[in-house]
């Protein structure tokens, strides 16, 4: 478990701690500025976060996979807990929390990593079987059962995320084209058939607001209401102009803390007023490194469990910066996902500094340690 004799400490990536650092300070300043409360709460979060990657760096990825099936099941109860009564936490007419006193835990977070953990011990099990439909069938089945409890909630843009991670893990894996190439056959006319469908008045996949958020993007004249959000937020960004009403030299008042959700979902918008176009890019960039620094870590892990680990870990950073400034900056629909280190939550910041760790634990293993 703390087989320190097996870790080479020359190989700690602490460019990737100070980087992790600095983008929550920067996001804890910014969540401040819109809600003082949430930012004490950021903090304490950063607390428990660093304290978790601290441990998590130096537990043994592999001594931490042997538990799959353990990991596995706790993700399915955490997950189901949001919907029993007294325990978990309606908001926003959603059901995504637990109730923990301190602070509310939103496991449909935390699964990510979980599962994540699962499917690198899967499917480095089964290595010599992924060009079997079993391999694909097994792991769909283990991905479908998260997905469909976190949907319920519902929190469409968290599954969404799920399906990235398990598409980039099976495929970095090494599933066989044999599979690849009829799956694609089949998938993209299927998923060009749904998205027709789903425009339908009578489709039965999506809610009504779900729906909305897909048709106002496609249709925004059509749909004022369902896109005021969005307009708002491009707004406040361009408002920003190139330096950010931070640096110019007059007293001013920040207008994007008047947006819904400005610490969470829309904190970009935050970005781009406040310290304009130039510190836009210099977020958007210290959030590239740090994904480009979990992916060498990837190609350098020295076994293919450490490789599954930061692949997956890298693919969720990924899709969560892309969909999150896509949001604010009116590329895509509508959704509800954090900018990695940066929005306000504390789920999401621990869960992601647990990542960390793991990136951390994988770049001090020894070449000679795993085959």
């Amino acid at each position: 478990m703390f087989d320190f004799k097996q870790y080479d400490f020359k190989r700690m990536n602490y460019s990737l701690v100070v980087l992790v650092l600095i983008l929550v300070g920067i996001g804890t300043y910014l969540i401040q500025l819109v809600e003082p409360s949430d930012g004490k709460k950021q903090i304490l979060g950063l607390v428990l976060g660093f304290v978790a990657m601290c441990i998590v760096a130096l537990v043994d990825y592999h001594y931490v996979c042997r538990f799959m099936w353990l990991i596995y099941i706790v993700n399915i109860v955490l997950l189901l807990l949001v919907f029993v009564p007294g325990i978990g936490k309606t908001q926003f007419d959603t059901q995504r929390w637990i109730n923990l006193r301190v602070f509310d835990l939103q496991p449909s977070e935390v699964s990510k990593i979980m599962m994540i953990i699962v499917f690198a011990q899967f499917f480095t099990d089964r290595k010599e079987k992924m060009d079997r439909l079993s391999t694909v069938f097994i792991s769909a089945i283990m991905v479908i059962i998260p997905i469909l409890l976190i949907l319920k909630q519902p929190a469409l843009s968290s599954s969404m995320v799920m399906v990235f991670i398990y598409i980039i893990m099976i495929y970095a894996a090494g599933l066989s084209y044999k599979i690849i190439v009829p799956f694609l056959a089949i998938g993209l006319p299927t998923i060009l058939g749904l998205f027709w469908y789903i425009q339908q008045p009578y489709q039965k996949l999506l809610k009504p607001y779900q729906l909305g958020r897909i048709l106002s993007f496609k249709f925004p004249e059509k749909y004022p209401d369902l896109v005021w959000q969005q307009k708002i937020s491009v707004e406040y960004i361009g408002s920003g102009r190139l330096y950010g009403k931070l640096f110019s030299g007059q007293s001013f008042e920040l207008k994007s803390k008047s947006l819904p959700v400005s610490e969470s979902d829309f904190i970009f918008s935050v970005v781009g007023e406040h310290l304009g176009f130039i510190g836009s890019c210099v977020i958007i960039g210290l959030l590239a490194i740090l994904i480009f620094k979990c992916l060498a870590v990837a190609k350098s892990a020295r076994d293919h469990m450490g490789m599954l680990i930061a692949t997956g870990i890298s693919a969720m950073f990924m899709f969560q910066v892309f969909a999150n400034i896509g949001v604010s900056t009116f590329m895509l629909p509508n959704t509800g996902l954090p900018l990695p280190f940066v929005s306000y939550g504390l789920s999401s910041l621990v869960s992601y500094m647990i990542g960390i760790g793991f990136i951390l634990n994988i770049s001090l293993q020894r070449k000679n340690i795993r085959g």
